[in-house]
């Protein structure tokens, strides 16, 4: 029987482990996360382990409730104490849930507490941990600095100021970089009741009127050229399917019209709009050399009663199962033959889609640099232990696993990074297995290098990023 999570947690053998050794050297690219560049410009301290932890954390909240703790304790009025109380009560009964390793391995590297949480040790590690946060090194920077975080990107609309971006790079003193990835979602969404306020804010900060459809991409074209001088190297586009339909000029106006008179849109009239767009933006990020990330898969707030009651992004999301094979073909396809096809990183949240995105690879990869289509790491459902090993697997089955981009933490915690020395075991466990059931030599020099560029060096070039 192992120790509980030790030195050899998910390492199963002697080359997974001088694997290791080499991968957690390597600083930490995290090329999609949502923190705020607000609350890393203004750097507070943080007022105890409950706020750093439970605040905005719609992983810990999903648990929680499915634990059977009232919302009160979750996103209701209760004390922080109160909130990690609970949290604790449910952890020795999440076996086998990534959170129970995540939270240990934050206890673990920012607390030096080794004992597992529990109703009964809650009380100490509270004050213990607590007792760490009031004496320093908790701040938004300090926890980026020392987990060794090399450069992130934040996830910011074509509509934002970046005014937060501008501070931060102006400070010197913080060695992290901190860039902005273009996020356009609001723009693509004409049916939802957010689109008219996110157009007359884009008008705000453009001081541009926008009557149509041309002019909305004139403005956009603008945003995107401001966004590239803040140094974005990056976009990101969430789907719950792949949209794809052919369309004319004429017909897109018409759908601005409707859309800017809060007209009803018919599915098919919004896939038009949508793949124009779509169009449109992955043109623009070709011609500047960034990388378009395709999030697909995810059905989101599907609990009415609790989105009007507390909003977005608090644990209502879930999996959906919608054909993406053809639409998401037929998009790249009609970039492909214009020359206008982008680095892309596809994503699936539903791990049936694992083969089908990583066949899809293979059929755009041509253009300069290794592998300029990738497979995104498991994504949110799937960033577990099976998760991962299962989306590796079917990479190294179909794909290039050696030009691999890694991990990212898509999360909106500061103490999210130990997720990347997670992802590293399990990768360094993944390729250790190989080699000890000699499916792989044991090329020692080789195979570090491979796990050192799958960590970070990959990432780093293929974004383009100079640090």
């Amino acid at each position: 029987m192992k120790n509980f999570m030790d030195k050899d947690f998910l390492l199963n053998g002697g080359v997974a482990s001088a694997l290791f050794a080499e991968a957690e050297k390597m600083p930490i690219f995290d090329w999609h996360c949502h923190l705020s560049p607000k609350e890393i410009y203004e750097n507070k301290q943080p007022a105890d382990i409950s706020q750093l932890w439970l605040g905005g954390d719609h992983y810990k909240w999903r648990a929680m409730r499915s634990f059977g703790i009232d919302e009160e304790y979750i996103t209701g009025s209760r004390s922080g104490h109160e909130k990690f109380l609970a949290w604790a009560k449910a952890m020795p009964y999440l076996i086998g849930n990534p959170l129970y390793h995540w939270t240990h391995l934050e206890l673990q590297r920012y607390f030096d507490i080794f004992e597992p949480l529990s109703e009964d040790t809650a009380d100490s590690i509270w004050e213990r941990a607590n007792a760490r946060i009031a004496a320093g090194g908790f701040t938004p920077r300090e926890l980026i600095e020392s987990s060794n975080v090399a450069c992130l990107c934040t996830t910011d609309d074509p509509a934002d100021t970046l005014e937060y971006h501008k501070l931060i790079n102006a400070d010197k003193s913080f060695k992290c970089r901190v860039i902005p990835a273009f996020r356009p979602d609001k723009s693509l969404n004409i049916e939802l009741d957010g689109f008219l306020p996110w157009l007359s804010e884009l008008e705000k900060t453009s001081g541009e009127k926008i009557e149509s459809y041309a002019k909305m991409l004139e403005v956009l074209e603008g945003r995107l050229n401001f966004f590239e001088s803040m140094g974005c190297r990056a976009s990101d586009h969430a789907f719950s399917y792949v949209p794809y339909a052919e369309s004319s000029p004429a017909e897109l106006e018409v759908i601005f019209k409707k859309g800017r008179e809060n007209r009803p849109l018919s599915t098919l009239e919004l896939d038009k709009y949508r793949s124009a767009l779509m169009r449109f933006y992955a043109a623009e990020y070709s011609k500047r050399g960034w990388v378009m990330e395709l999030h697909m898969g995810a059905m989101r707030n599907n609990n009415t009663a609790m989105f009007k009651k507390i909003g977005p992004d608090t644990g209502y999301d879930s999996i959906d199962d919608t054909e993406i094979a053809q639409p998401l073909s037929r998009f790249l396809d009609s970039l492909e033959v214009e020359s206008k096809l982008p680095k892309t990183i596809l994503f699936t949240l539903n791990p049936k889609d694992n083969y089908v995105l990583g066949s899809m690879l293979g059929n755009f990869q041509s253009g300069t640099g290794a592998s300029k289509m990738q497979f995104g790491t498991a994504w949110w459902f799937n960033d577990n232990l099976d998760g991962m090993r299962e989306q590796m697997k079917a990479l190294a089955n179909l794909g290039v696993l050696g030009k691999f981009v890694g991990m990212v933490t898509d999360s909106r915690s500061f103490l999210s990074y130990p997720r990347h020395e997670y992802f590293r075991r399990i990768l360094c466990g993944f390729i250790g297995d190989m080699v000890e059931k000699g499916l792989y030599p044991y090329d020692e020099e080789r195979l570090c290098e491979i796990v050192k560029d799958i960590s970070y060096r990959n990432a780093i070039e293929y974004f383009g990023i100079s640090l």
